[in-house]
């Protein structure tokens, strides 16, 4: 079944910075989707979007009149509509595939607790926790049969489309006055050589917009917290 044919009239209900939302634009790209991007201000959620979202949350993805909500499902179905599949085909490997999915996601709430850090000694404790997540995803890419570039190997699969946006934060972050120190990345090569095949995937870059740097810098400069401080030095 082609793309076309199997998901006509696609509308990714979406917020600019959301990463799961992006996690389901990159399938939308990778499976060759057309889609049409209805962006929403979630400190300001419309009551079209709340009678969508039971959850008040992106993304949503209208599709012939229904709507799906949560990032995870939306990519999944997608999966079973549309090629190629992104998905192992042995029910272990996909079963191990979509426990990292679920990895990511806590990763995400870990990046989210270490911009969040109210002061320097938080932002020490959250960075540490945040570095631990990613030598167990150096472990996990030792584990493949071959040498990448992506999570699995050659080919782009489901957990490189969670991943993208996770490592999209850091093209922000990493230059900030003493990120370097806090030592997230280091020895870690086979992390850093999946980020940077994940930045140059097409369909990663094309699911944020061209202003996307800009509005996360203005949301975290926002937060109040010790890594807006640290922004907020650099502005100085």
């Amino acid at each position: 079944m082609t793309g076309a044919e199997a998901a006509p009239g696609l509308t990714l209900v979406s917020h600019a910075l959301c990463p799961y939302v992006q996690r389901v634009a990159i399938v939308l790209h990778e499976k060759g989707l057309a889609f049409e991007r209805r962006t929403i201000d979630l400190a300001h959620k419309p009551d079209w979007f709340l009678a969508l979202s039971p959850l008040g949350k992106t993304p949503v993805l209208q599709v012939r009149g229904q709507s799906l909500f949560e990032s995870a499902v939306i990519c999944e179905y997608l999966d079973e509509v549309a090629t190629p599949a992104l998905h192992p085909q042995d029910p272990l490997q996909r079963a191990r595939h979509r426990a990292w999915m679920e990895f990511g996601s806590a990763v995400l709430g870990s990046i989210g607790a270490f911009y969040s850090a109210p002061d320097e000694a938080t932002l020490q404790a959250r960075a540490h926790d945040l570095r631990g997540r990613f030598v167990q995803i150096e472990d996990a890419l030792g584990l493949r049969s071959g040498p990448g570039p992506y999570f699995a190997g050659p080919d782009f699969g489901m957990v490189d489309a969670v991943f993208g946006p996770v490592f999209r934060y850091f093209d922000v972050i990493d230059p900030l006055p003493g990120v370097a120190d806090l030592g997230l990345w280091q020895g870690l090569p086979r992390v850093a050589h999946w980020r940077a095949a994940l930045a140059a995937r097409t369909s990663v870059q094309q699911a944020v917009g061209a202003d996307y740097a800009e509005g996360l810098c203005t949301f975290l400069r926002a937060r109040g917290s010790a890594l807006s401080r640290r922004m907020g030095a650099v502005a100085a």
